[in-house]
């Protein structure tokens, strides 16, 4: 697909990559590691959004690339309502939330930036 030969080498993916890891990371600190449900949440979500730009990619082609880096996206904005989640009891210092937060709003950025020129492309402009 386009000029990118592997989906390792798009920005979004790295970003993303780099985005799961800060989330397991603070996944292991205690408070957040007790609390399974938003532990599995937080994860899970942030690995839908570095699954999703992989998948996508490989499908080979703009419209299914398209389709799911519209769940990708998705999937950011679901892994930034978890953090504020993880902040607001307690989990969460202003560092480390501002930090996560900051990552998945430039993320979401990046898919959408990247969103618009796989539909240029899909659409033969």
């Amino acid at each position: 697909m386009g000029s990118v030969g592997r989906f390792e080498d798009l920005i979004a993916w790295q970003k993303a990559r780099a985005l799961v890891k800060d989330i397991y990371l603070v996944c292991k600190e205690e408070k957040i590691a007790r609390d399974f449900g938003l532990k599995d949440q937080l994860q899970r979500s942030a690995v839908s959004i570095m699954s999703n730009i992989a998948e996508g990619y490989e499908r080979g082609g703009a419209t299914e690339f398209h389709r799911f880096l519209y769940t990708a996206k998705a999937s950011c904005a679901e892994l930034k309502s978890q953090i504020y989640v993880a902040y607001d009891v307690g989990y969460l210092d202003e560092v480390k939330f501002r930090n996560l937060l900051e990552q998945a709003e430039e993320l979401s950025r990046i898919i959408g930036g990247l969103r618009s020129a796989v539909a240029k492309k899909k659409d033969g402009k």
